[in-house]
């Protein structure tokens, strides 16, 4: 019999400052097979004297069971477990002093697909977003909530056009979605890349992270115009 909140009690991992001591933070979620250790190996690329990094474990190394493709009832209920799990850590930074709009959620892979639809679901809890191989989750056809606002959020989805995982047309899917929502979304198409992460698309967080702890609240636009190649 499978726990109704089968992620509850999974341990956290953190790096950075303290939460009490941050200007900001960020939450990492990993990817399927993977580890919050593992995504966490980001702080190091992403680092910024300001931030706290913080990362969930996801219970059996997997957030949900089948592809965010299949239909939504077949990964309950640890869909709905992670999205709750993923509260749970924004509700301790804020406990900690520091405002949701200054905190970036964002992922790679599963993780990144959690993410993305963490935020669709929680319009205005996050002051940007990265997604890193991934896209809203949710068969073809799967419409979204669109009546949150995201004004001026940040969202930057990255994904290589080699990705055996992750349908092209998702992520720009998903990128409409967003920008729908108000959301300045900066949608970057890598050709020939797969599954992975990659340098141009840690520097266009690393500057999201600094126009956050600087109070500099410009426009996805001006942020691509920054980190372009």
């Amino acid at each position: 019999m499978v726990e109704p909140d089968p992620h509850q009690g999974q341990p956290v991992y953190t790096a950075g400052q303290p939460l009490e001591e941050a200007q900001a933070a960020m939450i990492l979620i990993h990817g399927r097979g993977a580890t919050a250790r593992d995504i966490l190996q980001l702080a190091g690329d992403l680092h910024h004297d300001g931030f706290a990094y913080i990362a969930p474990q996801a219970a059996g190394h997997t957030w949900y069971p089948y592809r965010f493709l299949a239909p939504l009832e077949h990964n309950e209920p640890f869909l709905s477990s992670a999205l709750a799990y993923i509260e749970r850590m924004f509700t301790q930074v804020e406990a900690a002093g520091i405002s949701r709009d200054r905190v970036i959620l964002g992922g790679f892979s599963q993780g990144a697909c959690l993410a993305a639809e963490f935020v669709v679901r929680h319009a205005g809890r996050c002051g940007g977003l990265f997604v890193l191989s991934g896209g809203l989750i949710g068969p073809p056809g799967t419409t979204w909530p669109s009546d949150g606002r995201l004004e001026r959020v940040p969202i930057f989805l990255g994904c290589g056009t080699a990705d055996p995982h992750i349908p092209l047309d998702r992520v720009q899917e998903t990128a409409l979605v967003f920008r729908g929502m108000g959301a300045e979304v900066t949608e970057r198409i890598y050709p020939g890349m797969g599954h992975m992460i990659n340098q141009d698309e840690l520097d266009y967080v690393r500057d999201m992270m600094q126009a956050i702890t600087s109070g500099d609240r410009r426009s996805g636009a001006a942020l691509t115009r920054q980190a372009s190649p």
